[in-house]
């Protein structure tokens, strides 16, 4: 769900005040926190997404079946599935949007279309309202 106008310009007082009073720590939480997690994410996802296929092939070799239930294939493939899901949830919130909207109040124009976009119109609209102030 996207901010209002309001929201978005409160957001950039915030961000603002914050690379004025200490640009150093700015600059360590945008590059830490908002892109390695996500690849962090994205590896351990892989990670665990290559040992479930292992545990499923193990399973099938191994002649380890209580009740007549492969275990050890069922561990392996609970573990590849929660490794995709845990890829495919960091490739989508990670990869597009946290990553470019990091690099967004450094860049100063904002690195998405849509926020270029917004941006845009907000400078449209403050000129607008400037130009039809004065007599």
């Amino acid at each position: 769900m996207p901010l209002s106008e309001h929201e978005q310009r409160l957001l950039d007082q915030i961000e603002r005040a914050l690379y004025a009073e200490d640009p150093k720590f700015a600059s360590t939480v945008r590059g830490a926190r908002l892109r390695r997690p996500s690849r962090r994410r994205r590896l351990q996802g892989i990670a665990l997404f290559v040992l479930g296929v292992a545990l499923l092939v193990l399973g099938v070799i191994l002649p380890l079946k209580p009740g007549g239930v492969p275990v050890v294939s069922l561990l392996g493939f609970l573990v590849m599935f929660f490794g995709a899901l845990l890829t495919l949830s960091a490739i989508r919130h990670g990869g597009g949007e946290g990553e470019e909207s990091a690099e967004a109040p450094a860049s100063g124009g904002g690195a998405q279309k849509a926020r270029r976009s917004s941006f845009s119109q907000r400078m449209e609209d403050r000129f607008r309202k400037r130009f039809d102030e004065e007599p």
